[in-house]
């Protein structure tokens, strides 16, 4: 079991390093003509798009069966709740928490919650893992004669450095603030678009209606 696990580890580690060195060169011309600040911009970026992506698409087939029956038990527990009689209503709603909502719900939580950390947090730690690697700050001493990617001044003339970490997460929280807002805004204007249709079209059969007498 202990070598099967060290040939597993050891294929996962060469690959990591061959990505990684095939990273490198997709990135290199970035880094040369914009500086680790743009590559590092741009890594946030496409995390961002790949996590939003793949929390879109990735679905495990157990995990949509879940929603399905914690939603099924949810509405069998809405009826119950509706019972003429009150007190017949609650019992049944807490019969069917104890039998199957409260099951369903936590296997459907943790389940989303494994999907989760799959889709949205395992992209940002290998980027950051690659940030780390390429970036630290020996290596930028070696690339850019300074080992941060960022220097601020203060009021008592100190600088603040910023380095790759921190600067990527930055980046990384900005980009999922734009993106909530950009997606917020596009919302609202297809509400209103869907609005103004909606009017338009009670406009117009209110208008037929006014003709009709007129045609008879």
């Amino acid at each position: 079991m202990e070598n099967f696990l060290d040939i597993v580890w050891e294929n996962l580690y060469s690959t990591f390093l061959f990505l990684t060195s095939q990273l490198d060169v997709l990135l290199s011309p970035v880094h040369n003509a914009f500086g680790p600040g743009s590559v590092i911009v741009l890594l946030a970026i496409v995390t961002v798009c790949i996590t939003k992506v793949m929390s879109r698409k990735f679905r495990t087939k157990r995990h949509i069966k879940l929603e399905e029956d914690f939603h099924y038990w949810l509405s069998v527990r809405e009826e119950a709740m509706q019972c003429e009689d009150r007190e017949k209503g609650r019992r049944m709603a807490k019969n069917i928490d104890q039998a199957k909502l409260n099951r369903s719900y936590y296997d459907y939580f943790f389940e989303g919650l494994l999907l989760s950390l799959a889709n949205t947090y395992l992209p940002v730690l290998l980027v950051m893992s690659y940030i780390n690697r390429y970036y630290r700050p020996e290596r930028l001493m070696e690339l850019t004669g300074k080992d941060y990617v960022l220097q601020f001044g203060n009021s008592n003339g100190e600088p603040v450095l910023i380095g790759s970490i921190f600067f990527y997460l930055c980046v990384l929280l900005s980009t999922h603030l734009v993106w909530a807002l950009v997606v917020g805004i596009m919302e609202r204007n297809k509400m209103k678009k869907i609005a103004r249709c909606i009017e338009k079209s009670s406009e117009q059969k209110s208008e037929v209606s006014a003709l009709k007498p007129i045609a008879s």
